[in-house]
């Protein structure tokens, strides 16, 4: 026990020294200073041998330190012991956390070894999106690290872990590999380089070249095979005996795991009044971490996991019990389209998170317009599904989380330019500022324009325009015309469409129901004429 503590407590103390929680500092030091104060060996051994041991907050005081008043009272070796202080269950639940593949003491060892090669990331308070949420939204920028992404931090741990075990002369002359199609790779590449490992990836076909590209900048050896993550990852394990190389996996190695958990020490540090963090969840090695760290130093905190509808590994893991294969849909967050959560990480999670939730697509991408529009943050779809969740009418919007702490990590910006424009507009369709519908008018000379000329005088700019004349089931001399308008928001979305009916069009603003607009089209045209008594063509238009 006594090898424990003394092993445990500088970690400890190293893990807070440069961040301006003292409660961490305090009690360490306090646990120290009472080991360190005993005389009481026997006792010590004989509660080690009972399977006992002391809690680090408040320990229970030696003999030697009971009574001030009498400094000189030899501590009796054959007195009974005292009761322990902690309940059974609580004893029990300790040594199950303590033989987890995580525990805090490796998120200790690894705040301090990756202190010099991993930028400590703000925590910032939103003033914009606090507003909107009812509650203090503090931002943790993961994506602020030189590759883009939270990765950084168990890919140096694992590597500097590796270097430890196995020798710095063998592992710089082997390397490490690893499959990827983003972020871990990127990572992986950076910090092999600036520790002197050599680093070989295996990249799907999928995989974008920009990363590709930055990959071989860092030096690392890249290999393009499979059509999938699954292939690339099963491709580079018959390397490992082959070429004899150390396979790092991106999510569930445990000195990853341990690495990512090093954000729950910095938002403690941060943050010490926080009430609940709300973690990205794709293979669960982040939240596994963040969740070990946060619980430990903050039991009361709520933790909570969120992951895309289209890929909801953690929760099916959940409900069976055990990591299970789950089926994937492509999804915004691609960072997060994991099939199957890792053991070690879902082990370790498991213990400490309080609930996993999922966000759809729509919340995904108006998020990443949030961030850009409020906080100038460009984050990926897999970052920012934690502020998806909290969003108005999302799964977290619930009134316990009103007026509380909430710590939101962003733990990615590593999104595509191409794909970032299409999240955009997305995002503008779901906040109701781009809306579109269809309507029919007169084929003739001036029937566009009065259409055009009224969209105009009340607001709306007309972003696209598509006519269709051979798919209609009504009068020859109209035609299907769909509009892409840019409005101000809800409100002028629903002016917009009362002035559109009131003027005849009747717009479809849902133009996935074709079958519907046909419908009332031929309804329309078989019970009125096209035209007014006097011949002149009616443009107030049927859908």
């Amino acid at each position: 026990m006594l090898r424990h503590l003394r092993a445990s407590a500088p970690r400890a103390i190293g893990a807070s020294s440069s961040g301006t929680s003292t409660g961490i500092k305090s009690y360490t030091f306090t646990f120290a200073r009472s080991i360190r104060s005993s005389t009481n060996f026997a006792a010590i051994q004989a509660r080690e041998a009972a399977g006992l041991r002391y809690p680090i907050a408040n320990p229970r005081p030696f003999s030697s330190e009971v009574s001030d008043d009498n400094d000189d009272v030899t501590p009796d070796e054959d007195a009974p012991l005292p009761p322990p202080r902690r309940k059974t269950e609580s004893l029990q639940r300790d040594i199950i956390l303590e033989s987890l593949p995580v525990t805090f003491a490796d998120i200790s060892r690894a705040n301090v070894a990756i202190r010099a090669g991993v930028k400590r990331t703000p925590c910032i308070k939103s003033y914009f999106l606090s507003e909107l949420l009812g509650a203090n939204i503090f931002l943790k920028a993961e994506f602020q690290q030189f590759t883009g992404s939270f990765k950084e931090r168990g890919a140096r741990n694992a590597i500097l872990t590796l270097l430890r075990e196995m020798g710095e002369e063998k592992l710089r002359e082997t390397g490490v590999i690893a499959a990827s199609a983003g972020n871990h790779a990127l990572a992986l590449a950076y910090h092999g380089k600036d520790l002197g490992v050599p680093v070989t990836v295996v990249m799907p076909t999928v995989a974008p070249l920009a990363k590709v590209d930055k990959c071989r900048k860092f030096g690392a050896k890249i290999i393009i095979y499979g059509a999938h993550i699954g292939e690339a990852k099963e491709y580079a394990e018959t390397l490992i005996a082959s070429e004899g190389l150390e396979y790092i996996n991106g999510y569930d190695d445990p000195p990853i795991i341990a690495g990512a958990g090093t954000i729950g020490i910095e938002i403690i540090e941060d943050v010490p009044c926080v009430d609940a963090v709300v973690v990205p969840v794709g293979g669960a090695g982040l939240i596994a971490g963040v969740s070990c760290a946060v619980k430990t130093l903050k039991p009361d905190v709520k933790v909570y996991g969120v992951e895309p509808e289209f890929a909801a590994s953690y929760i099916a893991a959940t409900n069976a019990g055990k990591p299970v294969p789950t089926k994937i849909t492509p999804t915004l967050a691609d960072g997060l389209a994991v099939p199957m959560v890792g053991p070690h990480a879902f082990e370790v999670a498991r213990h400490y998170v309080d609930e996993c939730v999922t966000c759809t697509e729509k919340e995904v991408s108006l998020a990443i317009l949030r961030l850009i529009e409020n906080e100038k943050m460009v984050v990926e779809g897999g970052g920012a599904t934690g502020l998806a969740a909290l969003l108005p009418g999302a799964k977290l919007d619930r009134p316990e989380l009103k007026g509380k702490n909430i710590v939101v990590p962003l733990c990615g910006g590593n999104i595509d330019t191409t794909v970032l424009g299409r999240v955009l507009e997305r995002g503008l369709a779901a906040d109701d500022r781009m809306k579109n519908f269809v309507a029919t008018v007169s084929d003739r000379p001036g029937g566009i324009a009065r259409l055009t000329t009224l969209l105009g005088d009340h607001g709306a700019s007309i972003k696209d325009m598509y006519h269709e004349r051979a798919f209609l089931h009504s009068n020859i001399d109209h035609v299907h015309v769909k509009v892409v308008v840019e409005l101000q928001g809800k409100d002028h979305a629903q002016k917009i469409e009362k002035v559109l009916t009131e003027h005849g069009y009747a717009p479809v603003w849902d133009d996935a129901d074709h079958k519907k607009m046909f419908d009332r089209q031929m309804e329309q045209a078989q019970h009125s004429d096209m035209y007014s008594g006097d011949g002149s063509e009616r443009d107030n238009v049927v859908t």
